[in-house]
């Protein structure tokens, strides 16, 4: 059975970074920036949050490690975020990349605004914005796979990462049903299936996947 990580965190940034890796079998670092514009909180966000308050992982000189991230720095988003201050992470891109793609670093970041959201006690639960059901929060996920002095950029914008989870879901879900996959057993997404076509099925419906 395929059980891959399929969702905004995760999902998301392993299969993007996987289609920027390419035909590269090894790269310097990856590194992954997520902006929102806002982050209105599920209650069960929450609950997640109080419940991880130790030491995060960090894959680092070719180890993951459970140890304090590293410091945070300014990062150029695209539009329509534009320069911001980030703070390093320890997400679930930290551990599906390094299960398959070899890197020695792997560095994920997120802008100030929803952290700033996301620990405010006093902050709504998301609404839906429209029809759609998705509420108007905006994503941006900025990914880099760098070698020597070569980048690969990918950038995928959208709204609402909760309403996003679920079509990776389903996506991932239906591959499984009709045997579309390269792999079973315990994988990572860009892992278990064609990343590129994964993310083709999902634009321009549900998100925008730029190459830069």
């Amino acid at each position: 059975m395929i059980a891959p990580a399929m969702a905004f965190y995760g999902g998301l940034g392993d299969l993007m970074a996987t289609t920027a890796m390419g035909e590269w079998d090894c790269a310097d670092e990856i590194c992954i920036a997520v902006a929102l514009d806002s982050w209105k909180p599920t209650r069960e966000t929450r609950l997640t949050g109080q419940r991880n308050t130790g030491r995060r992982y960090v894959f680092s000189n070719n180890k993951l490690e459970r140890v304090d991230p590293p410091l945070g720095r300014r990062w150029t988003l695209p539009a329509p975020f534009g320069e911001q201050d980030v703070v390093a992470l320890s997400l679930a891109e930290t551990i599906t990349i390094s299960h398959h793609l070899r890197t020695p670093e792997i560095r994920v970041f997120m802008n100030l605004t929803p952290i700033a959201d996301l620990r405010n006690p006093d902050t709504p639960v998301p609404t839906a914005a429209d029809e759609s059901g998705r509420s108007s929060q905006i994503f941006l996920m900025d990914v880099i796979v760098r070698r020597g002095s070569e980048e690969r950029r990918m950038v995928a914008r959208g709204r609402d990462i909760y309403a996003i989870s679920a079509p990776i879901v389903v996506e991932a879900t239906q591959r499984v049903v009709n045997d579309l996959c390269k792999t079973r057993g315990v994988v990572a997404a860009g892992e278990a299936f064609d990343a590129q076509d994964f993310l083709n099925s999902l634009s321009p419906e549900h998100l925008v996947v730029e190459i830069l």
